[in-house]
């Protein structure tokens, strides 16, 4: 049974509050339903009330206006935009910071986190000798009535396109200098909600980069909130895979592809030392998901990987319901139970990107030509070819 959905674009442009406004205003009726949704959540799962999901909200504003003051003006234009609260837009920025918190708070408090699998190809590995990413997004159902593509031009960083909950600031996608980015949540024993730098002002700052190495640097700039693993790949044909858990830049690891590829799911391959990697309790399914991707890559190497065939492994169904291609197990409270709901797939080279506007199984991809989009020209790669 086919899925018949299509998400919406929003693009915007001008300053940090006139682009928050833009995205706020066009994309009204998904802000109010990313609210909505979360407040249901941060009830259900958080045991906490509006009131108590904007206390805890405003507890990390200050480690953002340390970091990039500017997101906080974008979050002030996307709440007046869409006629909601700042507050509640600040709250679903740090929604994984808030459900943390709680958590940390109650040993009754449970619920799920973002489950995703995610790749990246290196140019000796894929077909076209492209450098590709990409990543099934599982997280609540309601977040098939939120999600937008977002298209942002910027006068004082890259231009970049994201697939991301109406409201937030950015999740995963690619940028005008050749980053791109996909993303898995990670826990360990040391996210308790402690202010930081939270994790989608992260994911935000990764696309404002130019290279890797400025991506790799932004993560170790502050304090990060929370734990999470950041795959990062640039058109130059290198990528990063970064396991990160709250805290500094001690509490970071790499991993680097193995043949051309980097397959990651939801728990950690090279835990920092003195932590307890806490993701296979919470997230079970993880390493059968990865051992798939694992087989299923090693099945389609010959001749080079390909995006349709990274398309054919996130449709996969093994360990249904919560399998690569992971639908809601209606053995769990309603609250507890999760979807991929976007599947996105990345030729950083042609600037091309391909999603599925929900199940991979059901819904076909559609092709994203960015290349007229994310054209601008990067600075630092002008200073190389004046040099040259």
């Amino acid at each position: 049974m086919s899925e018949k959905r299509s998400y919406p674009h929003v693009r915007v442009a001008g300053d940090p509050y006139e682009r928050g406004r833009a995205y706020g205003e066009q994309a009204a009726e998904r802000v109010v339903r990313s609210v909505e949704g979360y407040r249901d959540v941060f009830r259900e799962l958080a045991g906490l009330d509006t009131e108590g999901a904007r206390r805890l909200a405003r507890s990390f504003e200050e480690a953002i206006a340390r970091f990039r003051p500017a997101y906080l003006e974008e979050i002030r234009g996307i709440a007046e935009g869409a006629g909601v609260p700042y507050e509640d837009v600040l709250a679903i920025n740090v929604r994984t910071e808030v459900m943390f918190a709680a958590r940390a708070r109650s040993a009754e408090a449970s619920g799920r986190v973002d489950a995703c699998s995610a790749f990246a190809v290196l140019p000796e590995a894929s077909a076209e000798g492209h450098t590709l990413i990409g990543q099934n997004w599982d997280w609540l159902p309601h977040c098939f009535d939120t999600v937008v593509v977002l298209e942002v031009e910027q006068p004082d960083a890259p231009d970049f396109v994201t697939v991301v909950e109406a409201g937030l600031l950015a999740k995963t996608g690619m940028n005008s200098s050749g980053i791109g980015l996909a993303t898995n949540a990670l826990v360990t024993d040391g996210d308790r909600g402690e202010p930081g730098v939270p994790y989608h002002a992260l994911l935000r700052a990764i696309l404002d980069c130019e290279t890797l190495s400025d991506a790799y640097a932004v993560l170790m700039e502050r304090p990060r909130a929370s734990s999470a693993n950041y795959l990062i790949a640039h058109r130059d044909g290198i990528a990063v895979d970064v396991e990160a858990a709250p805290g500094d830049f001690s509490r970071m690891s790499l991993v680097f592809p193995d043949q051309g590829v980097l397959l990651h799911t939801n728990h950690f391959l090279a835990l920092p030392a003195g932590l307890k990697d806490v993701s296979l309790w919470a997230m079970p399914d993880s390493p059968f998901r990865l051992e798939r991707l694992r087989t299923a890559v090693a099945g389609a190497r010959s001749g080079g990987l390909t995006l349709e065939a990274f398309g054919a492994m996130l449709a996969d169904h093994a360990n249904y319901p919560s399998g690569v291609c992971c639908h809601p197990d209606r053995r769990m409270r309603p609250a507890d139970q999760g979807a991929t709901v976007a599947s996105v797939l990345m030729d950083l080279d042609a600037r091309e990107l391909w999603i599925a506007d929900g199940h991979p199984c059901r819904t076909p991809y559609r092709r994203l030509d960015y290349a007229g989009f994310l054209s601008k020209p990067s600075p630092v790669r002008e200073d190389l070819l004046r040099s040259d």
